[in-house]
């Protein structure tokens, strides 16, 4: 065999080796409404859903907050003010608890999970303190402790949806994450938004 047909065949098995070693071809975002449809993951619907819920929900707690401290538990209007801002700091601040404990412990997934069940408890503690009567020896306490917890649930929430629902879709689809992002904060304004105008108008009709 000469030297020309061996250097071929040894080329020949290289080129078969990179061909082998190379990383398949990514899957090609689709074009299409009904390919985008049909490669939409559907959980995300289920991220977006409790992005308005909680959204919805903290917005319109809120709303009429000032309203309660004042006019419910009879707080003075500096006390009201001050317990609305350590409230609101509060909910803003543990966002960096949240997302050291999605990082570094339980992941995304379950930090949503378990501190959306910690939200919604928190919000259920305030509707029940707010049915009994103002002489009731669990005012304030259960109000603010019910405050407490939804500052600490939200905090779960905050740092990690968005990043949960960008990792749903492929690295190459940038059209269709692009696409979820706008719909995602679409729904935090429209949450916050109706829920800003309807509940002081459930106030008043209840």
């Amino acid at each position: 065999m000469g030297d020309d047909d061996l250097e071929s065949k040894e080329n020949g098995l290289r080129h078969r080796n990179v061909e082998a070693a190379a990383p398949p071809e990514e899957d090609p975002e689709p074009t299409t409404a009904l390919g985008i449809l049909k490669k939409w993951p559907k959980s995300t619907f289920c991220i977006i859903g409790n992005e308005f819920c909680e959204r919805f929900s903290y917005y319109g707690m809120r709303a009429v907050l000032m309203l309660y401290f004042i006019n419910v538990l009879k707080f003075s209007k500096k006390s009201s003010i001050i317990l609305f801002h350590a409230f609101t700091v509060f909910a803003y601040t543990s966002p960096l608890f949240g997302s050291i404990l999605a990082d570094g412990y339980i992941g995304k997934f379950r930090t949503i999970l378990s501190l959306s069940v910690v939200y919604a408890i928190g919000q259920i503690t305030l509707a029940v303190a707010s049915s009994f009567h103002l002489e009731s020896g669990i005012h304030p306490w259960l109000d603010i402790i019910g405050l407490f917890v939804i500052g600490f649930g939200t905090g779960g929430i905050k740092p990690c949806v968005a990043a949960f629902g960008g990792d749903q879709f492929k690295p190459n689809h940038v059209k269709m994450i692009s696409m979820f992002f706008s719909m995602f904060y679409f729904m935090i304004n429209a949450g916050s938004t109706v829920s800003t105008w309807i509940t002081p108008l459930f106030r008043v009709s209840f």
